[in-house]
């Protein structure tokens, strides 16, 4: 299931032992006291030193010792108060944020209309400084009694203190266990530099986290490690959007009562907050960068459609990585599936036998665990690959017409565009069973019930069947418990809802000229049953330390992904930033034909699946391997948008 693939950062909110000058720092108000304890424990380190190897050896060793143990000691202090060897390189673009690192309080506060922030130090041992961070931070009003279902509604002017030390609930989503969830959680997590202050001006990061629009939070995401190790500054921040029925029950109902896509415009709401509030972080306003996974990204190419025409822009790049606005369905409010599942959630609720114009009158009065139960009961009904309930729809206004006809009309915002696609991405969503050629057609009439029977003799002609034809390239000959016909449908199924609808961004958003596209292949294979699957490349775009100590290839790999993100969420260029990794390959723009120019990332790497092969870290090349099918998804795009 796609959640799995998102897991929980390290969390430490409050300073380490190690973060000495912090500590030492928040117990003084002068900075002048700060100072001299500093340079006090640094003295008493390297008396006690001497005084100590005095006591085992003669004057000689003794000084020996004691010199041995004041470099330790100065080094560990080193480590703590500025940083590790490999921030080298980030110093001179950190070096007017880390001058006042010595001298920072403990508690960063800023001043915002809806009241004050009291944050707090994001620590992680495996980040090379600390960071300021705000959490739980309310961008809307709660969504909860008759705000239930309807659009979000802008906070409201407070002058009181707020707790932004501690994670807010996540929205409803996946499981109701623990006590971590809740209806109120429309909330921002923002994280920057030590030491930044209103109106420097940074470039801003907004992270859309994924989850089938059914699971997830924003916190799942670590995204303060991607600021921690980029070579530029920036603020970064992720939140919160309502999940499953909460954010994306649809029907003839909710079309009525004006209730569509509630969870898009929780992010349109979390933009405009961002646009009037990130001053007061340090941010730039004009240099926003939407960045996101799977549904996030998703999200992120209707919010790219919507915001074409009128106003201030809300953000000027946009990172997608794994989703498109044409991926899988995305139905008219009235289509038959939407109406059914709204009718199974109803029941599930507890609200299918009052009449039909009280419906959603009942639903808002019934309890949040039954409601969020029967959410996640009928998303689970249609889990993990067929239909999925509660998904976007086209409204009329968010999403005003099919993508593919927005895409097709030019009605899209044209701005710096990345993007990319995973070799294996249908590899979690496709039945592990699946054993038959008739289990694979039957498998793609019900994902895709306007498929005719013409259609279907073509699909299987373009993925030849193993059982039959073993010269096919799904022949599986891999060691794993899987059925004969997994590694055809995963490649099928991952076209045709990842692969195909991403590459269909590149084409026309890099067809306007106005702006450059980018697009990326990302080929490691971490595991002999997933290849490189859906969501794999998350950890070495943080520049994870778990995987930079696997082998040097995939410390250049996560190095790399890494280095051409953060260039790109800063610039608008992966190249423009070279720091750590200023020898990795130019990424050169995406352009239409055969030369398509695609970055593929980790080509034959299969150290992770248990192989020795390394592969290449970097190359440019094209898409032309899946030219063919995804030609015949193009053409049936609009099957799944009507």
């Amino acid at each position: 299931m796609e959640h799995a693939r998102y897991a929980h950062p390290r969390q430490t909110p409050y300073p380490s032992s190690r973060s000495i000058s912090i500590i030492v720092a928040s117990m003084f108000s002068s900075r002048r006291q700060a100072r001299i304890v500093l340079v006090l424990l640094v003295l008493g380190a390297v008396l006690a030193a001497v005084f100590s190897g005095a006591s085992y050896s003669s004057s000689s060793s003794a000084s020996a010792s004691a010199s041995a143990a004041s470099s330790s000691w100065l080094r560990h202090l080193r480590r703590s108060v500025l940083s590790e060897r490999s921030l080298a390189a980030v110093l001179p673009a950190w070096a007017h944020l880390t001058a006042s690192f010595l001298l920072a309080r403990q508690a960063p506060i800023v001043v915002l209309r809806q009241g004050t922030l009291l944050g707090t130090i994001r620590d992680d041992a495996d980040f090379p400084h600390p960071l300021e961070a705000f959490l739980g931070v309310p961008y809307a009003l709660p969504p909860t009694g008759e705000r239930r279902f309807a659009r979000p509604e802008p906070v409201e002017s407070s002058s009181r203190k707020i707790d932004a030390s501690q994670y807010g609930l996540r929205c409803i989503a996946g499981s109701l266990d623990g006590n971590d969830w809740g209806e109120d959680c429309l909330t921002a997590n923002i994280f920057r530099p030590m030491g930044t202050k209103a109106g420097q001006k940074l470039p801003v990061v907004v992270y859309f986290h994924g989850g089938a629009f059914n699971l997830g939070a924003g916190r799942f995401h670590n995204t303060a490690a991607l600021l921690a190790w980029s070579e530029k500054p920036f603020i970064a921040l992720n939140f919160n959007y309502r999940l499953g029925a909460f954010g994306f029950l649809s029907g003839e109902l909710m079309a009525a009562s004006n209730m569509l896509n509630t969870g898009l415009y929780d992010q349109l709401m979390l933009l405009k907050w961002v646009q009037q509030n990130i001053e007061q972080f340090g941010g730039d306003p004009n240099q926003v960068t939407i960045m996101g996974l799977s549904a996030g990204a998703h999200s992120i190419g209707h919010q790219v459609m919507y915001t074409k025409n009128g106003g201030r822009p809300l953000f000027h790049r946009a990172l997608m990585e794994s989703g498109a606005t044409t991926a899988r369905a995305v139905f008219p409010p009235k289509a038959p599936l939407p109406s059914v599942q709204f009718d199974e959630f109803a029941l599930a609720s507890g609200c299918s036998n009052v009449a039909r114009g009280q419906m959603i009158s009942c639903l808002r009065k019934q309890s949040v665990r039954t409601v969020g139960q029967a959410s996640i009961d009928v998303f689970n009904r249609y889990n993990p690959s067929d239909r999925w309930a509660f998904q976007p729809v086209i409204d009329g206004q968010i999403i005003r017409v099919a993508p593919i006809s927005a895409w097709e009309s030019g009605t899209w915002n044209e701005i710096p565009i990345l993007t990319g696609f995973n070799t294996d991405e249908g590899s979690p969503f496709t039945p592990t069973r699946l054993g038959t050629s008739e289990e694979f057609t039957k498998f793609f009439k019900e994902l895709i019930p306007a498929l005719s029977e013409s259609d279907l003799k073509e699909l299987n002609k373009l993925y030849p069947d193993p059982a039959v034809n073993r010269k096919s390239p799904y022949y599986d000959t891999r060691p794993i418990d899987v059925g004969s016909q997994y590694k055809r449908g995963t490649a099928a199924y991952g076209q045709y809802a990842y692969i195909c609808p991403i590459q269909q961004t590149a084409y026309h958003a890099s067809a306007s000229q106005s702006a450059p596209v980018f697009l990326y292949h990302w080929a490691v294979n971490t595991t002999v049953k997933g290849g490189a699957s859906h969501a794999d490349q998350s950890a070495y775009e943080l520049y994870n330390p778990g995987i930079r100590k696997i082998s040097k290839t995939q410390n250049l790999l996560a190095g790399y992904l890494h280095a051409y993100f953060t260039s790109f969420v800063t610039t608008g260029d992966p190249n423009a930033i070279k720091g750590r990794y200023a020898d990795r390959p130019r990424w050169a723009p995406f352009t239409p034909g055969e030369k398509s120019g695609t970055m593929v990332i980790g080509e034959g790497n299969d150290e992770r699946a248990g192989g020795n092969s390394i592969g290449v870290v970097a190359r440019m090349g094209n898409i032309s391997y899946t030219k063919e099918e995804c030609d015949f998804w193009w053409k049936r795009t609009i099957l799944s948008e009507s």
